[in-house]
């Protein structure tokens, strides 16, 4: 069931309506509620996959009770393990074997040896890698004891499987998610509609800029070796915007529609794409990952505390490991190594910690230095986005040197008004962004001291916009990871 998609429009309201008026404001009720359509809304996809899903959910809740209990040190490590094991496990066959199984043949091949290993010929279950870490994160919490164990099933499988993050986030924390699991809701007028304006910004997000750059993007990427370099420019130009609309426009939904069942999600975006550098692109891309690997990877590693040589391998560590995450590729280790070397300056002179705050605070435009360093970040980001999006490490490799083969006509744009429309778009998209750069998302406060006409007029200006711009229907990207 996607979030664009006529389903969910029918399916939204209705839990909406039950879960604050025909549960009397009953927790309990509401629990066992969003448990149940976090279940139908995951069974859409296939049902097959529920058992999955119910068995991890069923692991971690548990081996969380079991390390609690623990009377030793010895025996919480077990169990701990136990769980890392398996979750890992699970992952691991299903989104990673055949990856490890070719790679392994191709090196046994390259030895002169052949190899038939065979492949799996299974389909992801979606939403795998998000509820793995959710769970994770739980037991890591317990053996840290950050949080004591959730006895209550109905209330655990909540924070587990709650139907707006379920499939693509943002991966949540036990010690953020499950108190607000735990207490008594009540409806808030002022926290539904800002809900709703976020869902609305999410889905032109994804509906007009995310969509619309995606059939640009596929064009262009499948058929590479036919066009020019300007044209290959494009085409990353057109897959940046729509991986963040796409991903950030799926989180904008998910936060909003939680946010009108009175619960509070992670930020996962925060306007990446006015970065000053790749450290601060980091801390507002993927917040939810970026922190998750941070806290239970690179910091259990040794963090930054033991010396310049730790520093360094652990943040290679780290960014491999997010590049791995993504998907069972080598275009996306790639991606991740090129992060890496990004960033590498401003851990070796101690600058990853300069741009804390968002850009021309209280201003309306950035500073010239301010504005080369967003230029030289946004390029850099587009230009490892090639090795995310192509199928190959072959394929990105031939796509950058056809990009300086072939030229084309950089100067004329010509081709650039061919594709007029989508790029006028991004341009009022990047525009609205950059003014609600200081919200949670875009039009948080956009417009909020205007007179309440001109407000909804916009509002219904997005609407129309979604209607009449909207792009064929996409599958959000990071579902298949």
């Amino acid at each position: 069931m996607l979030f664009n998609s006529i389903n969910f429009a029918i399916f939204l309201p209705i839990v909406f309506i039950l879960y604050w008026f025909a549960t009397k404001g009953n927790l309990r009720l509401q629990n066992i509620l969003l448990l149940v359509s976090s279940y139908f809304f995951y069974a859409c996809w296939d049902w097959r996959f529920m058992f999955l899903l119910i068995f991890s959910t069923l692991l971690d809740y548990f081996t969380g009770i079991k390390i609690h209990e623990a009377k030793n040190q010895r025996k919480k490590l077990f169990w701990l393990w136990l769980s890392i094991g398996i979750n890992l496990g699970f992952l691991g066959v299903f989104k990673y074997y055949n990856f490890f199984a070719a790679s392994f043949a191709d090196g046994l091949s390259l030895l002169g040896l052949k190899a038939n290993l065979g492949s799996l010929q299974v389909i992801l279950p979606v939403g795998i890698s998000f509820y793995t870490f959710h769970g994770l994160s739980y037991v890591l919490d317990l053996y840290k004891n950050r949080i004591k164990p959730e006895r209550n099933f109905i209330d655990y499988s909540v924070f587990v499987s709650f139907f707006p993050l379920l499939v693509a986030g943002p991966i949540e924390r036990a010690t953020h998610l499950l108190p607000q699991i735990l207490k008594k809701r009540e409806f808030n007028y002022s926290k539904a509609v800002d809900g709703l304006r976020q869902i609305l910004w999410g889905l032109f997000k994804k509906i007009v800029i995310a969509d619309n750059c995606a059939e640009y993007a596929n064009t262009i990427f499948n058929n590479s070796a036919d066009y020019s370099g300007s044209t290959l420019v494009l085409g990353a130009l057109f897959f940046t915007f729509q991986i963040y609309c796409d991903f950030s426009g799926y989180s904008d939904i998910a936060l909003g529609t939680a946010r009108l069942f009175g619960i509070d999600l992670l930020r996962n975006f925060a306007f990446p794409y006015f970065s000053r550098d790749i450290a601060e692109f980091w801390r507002r891309w993927h917040i939810s990952l970026s922190s998750w690997f941070k806290d239970y990877l690179y910091i259990p590693l040794g963090g930054s505390k033991g010396g310049m040589w730790m520093k360094i391998r652990n943040t290679f560590i780290i960014f491999l490991v997010s590049g791995f995450w993504h998907g069972a590729n080598w275009t996306f280790i790639v991606w991740g190594f090129l992060n890496a070397l990004y960033i590498m300056p401003s851990i070796i002179f101690n600058t990853h910690r300069n741009n804390l705050d968002i850009v021309a605070r209280g201003k309306y435009l950035p500073t010239i230095r301010e504005f080369f360093a967003i230029g030289i970040t946004f390029s850099l980001t587009v230009f490892a986005w090639i090795f995310f999006r192509a199928e190959s490490v072959a394929h990105a490799t031939q796509y950058i040197l056809d990009i300086f083969k072939h030229p084309g006509s950089f100067l004329l744009f010509g081709i650039y008004w061919k594709y007029k429309t989508i790029l006028f778009l991004i341009l009022i998209f990047v525009v609205v962004e950059w003014f609600g750069r200081e919200g949670q998302y875009a039009i948080a406060h956009f417009g909020a001291k205007w007179y309440k006409p001109i407000r909804w007029a916009i509002y219904y200006s997005i609407i129309f916009a979604i209607y009449f711009f909207a792009g064929s229907k996409q599958q959000f990207i990071y579902f298949q990871f």
